[in-house]
């Protein structure tokens, strides 16, 4: 069968849309079509070739759909089911049996790999060349795809599709980390450091989750103001003063919980310098590999304080969707007022919205 798929042909290029030849789903996989799909910032670097998943590629892994066909092995998930897509794992290792399939150790073949374990793919254009598919078990942005069975997470009739691709990525990631793992005390002070996507799912949780001191840190005034309209009580120009004396004098002495939404090395050792006594740091973003940020260890370590990496929220997300959906549902998490949709072919679009901050969520639909 044929269908559109934007495809990451070369280094730091646009996406091109092309036909591409999808073949059937594996026992253990579901095909979907899709509705919509989330752009994330992993997208772009790994379309940049941060990481080497082999091109040409379909990438997207935010996707929302209806399925159409499953696998001979795939149980409790049926041709009609609408669902959400997210990271893959296997399962079976040590990582996935603790309940934490965001450690998998085959992560990075399953997620960044171009294929499946078998190293078959998918897609093949249209000269018969293969085209990696699978990326975070999806490749999402292709009107139909063949979907690894423990990438999906069956939702209700009534779910708004055209929202709830980002949940299976970049909201999962932010709002997981302070549900999951920062996990804040009603009446707490939190720190976001970052306000696109990802770092403002975590405000909209950690204001879920009672925290009543929110402060938002950030170089562009305009995000400040949205993350005040969506819980933050405090907004800080980096650009114009210091954050961590600010943070220290907002909060009394250092914020009790903090996220790192923005990968840069500066960035982390502020949010280090800026904890109070037992405080509890995350970082969820991306860096290059190789990346290193100094922290004065001498004075870190009279805090106390701990860090804590995090990858995917540290979610499983047949647990963590439907929890966040029903919070949306409960008018206690408007990740909606994240979002801005694109059509399909204007996906480039989209990426260039993202980068220049023109738009927290893009949201493509077919």
């Amino acid at each position: 069968m044929k269908v559109k798929a934007a495809i990451a042909t070369a280094k730091e290029q646009p996406l091109v849309i092309e036909n591409v030849e999808i073949d059937e789903p594996r026992p253990d996989e579901v095909q979907v079509r899709l509705v919509a799909t989330g752009v994330c910032h992993t997208d772009a670097i790994v379309r940049d070739q941060w990481y080497p998943t082999p091109l040409p590629a379909v990438l997207g892994h935010e996707g929302a759909g209806i399925v159409e066909k499953v696998g001979s092995a795939v149980t409790g998930i049926t041709p009609g089911d609408r669902v959400v897509l997210s990271f893959a794992s296997c399962g079976v290792c040590a990582g996935c049996n603790a309940g934490h399939p965001a450690y998998c150790t085959d992560f990075a073949m399953r997620n960044f790999g171009g294929a499946r374990p078998d190293r078959s793919t998918a897609f093949r254009a249209e000269d018969g060349s293969a085209v990696s598919s699978h990326f975070f078990g999806q490749s999402s942005f292709a009107g139909v795809t063949n979907v690894a069975e423990r990438s999906v997470v069956k939702v209700s009739e009534t779910a708004p599709l055209d929202i709830l691709g980002p949940l299976g990525c970049g909201v999962l990631t932010g709002a997981g980390a302070v549900l999951n793992v920062l996990k804040p005390k009603p009446g707490s002070s939190f720190v976001l450091f970052g306000t696109g996507a990802v770092g403002l799912s975590g405000l909209l949780a950690a204001v879920a989750a009672g925290a009543t001191t929110v402060i938002a840190v950030d170089i562009v005034d305009s995000r400040l103001e949205f993350a005040k309209s969506v819980g933050a009580t405090h907004t800080i120009n980096s650009r114009n003063e210091d954050p961590v004396a600010r943070i220290k004098e907002i909060t009394g002495g250092g914020a009790d919980y903090a996220l790192d939404a923005t990968g840069n090395k500066v960035v982390f050792r502020q949010m280090i310098d800026s904890m109070g006594l037992l405080g509890h740091a995350a970082i969820v973003g991306l860096a290059k590999p190789g990346t290193e940020s100094p922290v004065d260890i001498g004075s870190s370590m009279l805090t106390g304080a701990g860090v804590t990496f995090v990858l995917e929220g540290g979610a499983v997300p047949q647990v963590l969707i439907p929890q966040l959906i029903a919070l949306y549902e409960a008018n206690r998490f408007p990740f909606d007022r994240l979002i801005k949709h694109y059509d399909f072919q204007d996906i480039n679009q989209a990426f260039e919205d993202s980068e220049s901050g023109v738009t927290l969520k893009p949201v493509v639909t077919f």
